[in-house]
């Protein structure tokens, strides 16, 4: 089997794994995949999936996000503080999965709407590796004054 242009996935799977002290049939156990699966992915014969990545980088304590841009899912060329907010945002523990979800939304569309991230149009959750259509500020309640409302978070609670 030839190996595949995973942009050092697995070389970099193989060097998470081995700084966590972790076997590869700890690390697949953990990670809900099979020991021979996760040993192809680490060779560069198999490109995993968003949700794999997202177990594995669960297992190893690791962004996900780094994953994906290592796999190919994410350019790499995003905005680095870009990609920091995301993670900061979903690291955050007095936030539940909603609140979470809500607030990457409304931060990806007022950055469509200054210029910023108008390719990105769908997000991948870093939860389950399930991919969200983002729309515009208006859509989450934008008003003039930039303000958000949060639809689902109550009544009339606006973010600002």
């Amino acid at each position: 089997m030839a190996s595949l242009n995973v942009g050092n996935l697995g070389e970099y799977l193989r060097e998470q794994r081995r700084n966590a002290q972790l076997s590869l049939r700890q690390l697949a156990d953990a990670a809900g995949v099979s020991n021979p699966y996760l040993s192809q992915i680490e060779r560069g014969l198999r490109k995993p999936s968003a949700e794999v990545l997202q177990q594995v980088a669960k297992a190893l304590r690791i962004s996900a996000e780094t994953l994906y841009v290592r796999a190919g899912i994410l350019d790499a060329e995003r905005d680095r503080d870009d990609v920091e907010t995301r993670a900061v945002i979903l690291a955050d523990p007095s936030l539940n999965e909603g609140q979470k979800q809500v607030l990457l939304q409304v931060y990806e569309s007022f950055r469509k709407e200054n210029g910023f991230g108008a390719e990105a149009d769908v997000e991948v959750s870093a939860e389950d590796g399930t991919a969200t259509e983002f729309g515009t500020a208006a859509d989450v309640g934008a008003g003039a004054d930039g303000a958000a409302s949060i639809p689902g978070s109550g009544p009339q609670q606006t973010a600002g």
